[in-house]
């Protein structure tokens, strides 16, 4: 479907808004979650998108938007570390033409008879991580995370063999310090053994060797990343101390394999954006017979001091660019066309189709999006289509190639009724939808794991296997069922006994008292993240003001849009919805509602607070509350722009970087002496 309607009808300040939150939400699945749902070509459309609407409209440009930042945000479940140089990501383009002129443009950078040299090697589909080594020791390890700081994961990387806890000196001395940059990949053939092994326990395979490598090095117990078959190529020097002679990539290189690290196969040197263009075509030649995914090739320039010279935008190095592979295309019969439901309660239709291997990986079923792209595509069960895996990830149907023989089946049509519980689905603009989103065994499953996360109901046991278990053995046929659990009926589960049982009983039970903006998260409703449940929450103050509120009262709310309250409004007035809220609310969950403002405005206007340890008046989350509620803001990571970082027992790092910045600490004494300074009452 064209954007241009959508752009038309939307003004530029709401569309920009629309982007931002799109593409924070795409950052997020890639690079934290390692789950992309869009194509790379459908993520660059938003941002460019967003790049040429900010440039039209400046007074639209934000400090947080995504065009002035690196990445996504870490995650919280690793110590976060600020990297020794920034991590960049690549401009990058399909397009020959966009080479050619990134070619041009560095060599009037450089200036008028300065040699341009560029070193070729393969762009690495995996995860980036920087290793930092002091007098050759391997001391920290943290993954990309936004560019700027990242996810320390120096026992996890220490268990990949490839990667030297001590470099080596035999050819040449380490510095003092090196900082390095390197890929964690997953070979092809351990992949495809690994996948192997998961759906024979039952569990979900990987969609990729990248979200393998990415998962791997990101698990809590360094033991499960030791029995991951990771590999790493490192082709960068970050920062040092003390390095001398070397001046080009080419010595880094020499100096990085020196030091015993491995670095990228097939670098060749190019004199021109000939050469770059030559170095494409033979690597895609030769890309399907790799051990690893590659989807592009990098040209970096040679000489080091006129990187330098040249510089780095907010994003991109202006010395190096990414040509990429168109993505993969192949050929297959569709077998039968069948209905899935999804945890949102999307119902999309899914091609199941002659196992066909594009890039290594065998593709045996491909999405059809929604039924309208059926009907474009004219796609019937016997058709020969043409899949791609849009982003190297996600297999899709792009065409019909041919027919059918003989007579063509009948055109696929999605039922009328859910086929996991027989609810009558409805349509939401090209989509078809079941409405029953929290007794549908399909979708019920998925809505206990949201319901339990951490932004929602954070409780702690209530994971993915253990929600399935609930679900398939009837104990939670509804989401009020999980509020009526007991112990006796948990131990006879597998994988449960006396303590484990007792302990989700009582997480759940702890749970039952939750804030507001947390339990209209946890709901699942259509556009409503944690953002938008903060600022519902915050304006309307109470559950049902916002379950009754009107079309324009929620347009009301800065940020929401017409799109977003047609989705909120479709939920709460939806009768199995209501059934289900009904019954959540009656003596099973209670709900904190935000209190109004305190008279005299917001006290705490323009603060910063960090939280670190445990407080004994209140919790962490609600103490965030509590300062939010009062014009401030709760970061999770110590920065220049922090005013107070709240210490309480058994702190972590937070609390030496607040020492490193010159940050005010505060204990908890010193915190709540602070609010009655202000007029807060904690």
């Amino acid at each position: 479907m064209s954007t241009s309607g959508k752009k038309a009808r939307t003004s530029p300040r709401k569309r920009a808004e629309e982007l931002r939150r799109e593409i924070r939400r795409h950052d997020y699945l890639y690079y934290v979650e390692n789950r992309p749902e869009i194509s790379d070509e459908e993520y660059d459309d938003l941002f460019r998108e967003l790049v040429e609407l900010e440039k039209e409209h400046p007074e639209l440009l934000t400090d947080d938007s995504p065009t002035q930042r690196v990445g996504a945000e870490p995650l919280d479940a690793f110590p976060t570390v600020q990297h020794t140089a920034p991590m960049l990501s690549l401009d990058s383009s399909r397009e020959e033409a966009d080479v050619r002129r990134f070619d041009e443009r560095v060599r009037d950078g450089v200036g008028e008879g300065a040699e341009v040299r560029w070193v070729m090697e393969p762009k690495l589909d995996g995860a980036s991580v920087e290793l930092v080594y002091e007098d050759g020791i391997l001391t920290r390890a943290a993954t990309r995370g936004d560019g700027r700081k990242g996810e320390r994961i120096t026992e996890n990387v220490r268990t990949i063999p490839a990667v030297p806890l001590r470099l080596r000196e035999e050819d040449r001395t380490p510095p003092p310090m090196v900082a390095v940059r390197g890929e964690v990949l997953m070979r092809l053939g351990p992949f495809e053994a690994l996948n192997e092994q998961l759906m024979q326990a039952g569990k979900e395979p990987f969609a990729n060797p990248r979200n393998a490598a990415a998962g791997a090095l990101r698990q809590l117990d360094p033991k499960v990343t030791a029995s991951r078959p990771l590999d790493i190529f490192v082709y960068d020097i970050l920062a040092s101390e003390g390095l001398e002679g070397v001046d080009t990539q080419t010595e880094v290189r020499r100096a990085l394999s020196a030091w015993g690290l491995r670095t990228p196969e097939f670098e060749v040197l190019a004199e021109s954006a000939d050469g770059i263009v030559a170095y494409h075509a033979d690597l895609m030649a030769c890309r399907d017979d790799l051990e690893y995914e590659i989807d592009g090739v990098v040209a970096k320039l040679d000489d080091l001091a006129a990187r330098d010279r040249l510089g780095s935008t907010s994003r991109h190095p202006r010395w190096a660019y990414a040509f990429k592979f168109p993505p993969r295309k192949e050929l297959t019969r569709v077998l039968k066309i069948v209905p899935s439901v999804g945890r949102t309660g999307v119902v999309t239709p899914v091609a199941m189709m002659r196992p066909v291997e594009i890039g290594g990986v065998t593709v045996s079923r491909a999405s059809l999006h929604n039924i309208e792209q059926v009907h474009r595509l004219d796609v019937h069960e016997g058709d020969t289509v043409r899949v791609q895996r849009a982003g190297d990830v996600i297999p899709q149907v792009v065409e019909v190639v041919e027919k059918g023989s003989g007579k063509r089946e009948k055109p696929f049509e999605l039922p009328e009724r859910c086929p996991s519980c027989g609810t009558e689905l409805i349509r939401r603009g090209p989509y078809t939808v079941c409405p029953n989103s929290f007794e549908c065994p399909a979708q019920l499953a998925g809505r206990l794991v949201h319901f339990g996360s951490r932004d929602a109901l954070d409780i702690e046991g209530l994971g993915e296997e253990t929600a399935r278990l609930l679900v398939s053995e009837e104990l939670v046929r509804e989401l009020p069922d999980l509020f009526e659990l007991e112990p006796g009926q948990l131990e006879a589960l597998e994988g449960f006994a006396e303590k484990s049982a007792t302990n989700l009983v009582d997480a759940i039970g702890k749970a039952s008292k939750t804030e507001l903006r947390r339990f209209l998260y946890g709901l699942g409703i259509p556009e409503v993240g944690t953002a938008v449940a903060r600022d519902l929450a915050e304006h309307f103050r109470s559950f049902e003001k916002i379950r009754g509120a009107s079309e324009e009262e929620l347009e009301e709310v800065e940020g929401i849009g017409p799109k977003m309250t047609e989705g909120i409004r479709a939920f709460f007035q939806e009768p199995h919805n209501r059934h289900i809220l009904d019954h959540l609310l009656d003596g099973r969950v209670t709900l904190i509602e935000p209190a109004a403002p305190a008279e005299g405005g917001r006290p705490l206007e323009g603060l910063t607070f960090v939280f670190t340890g445990g407080l004994e008046r209140f919790s962490r989350s609600q103490a965030k509350e509590l300062v939010e509620a009062n014009g401030a803001r709760a970061t999770s990571s110590v920065s220049g722009e922090t005013d107070y970082v709240v210490v309480g027992e058994d702190p972590g790092s937070k609390l030496d970087e607040a020492r490193e910045r010159g940050v005010n600490t505060l204990d908890e004494e010193g915190f709540l002496a602070l609010l009655a300074e202000r007029g807060v009452e904690g």
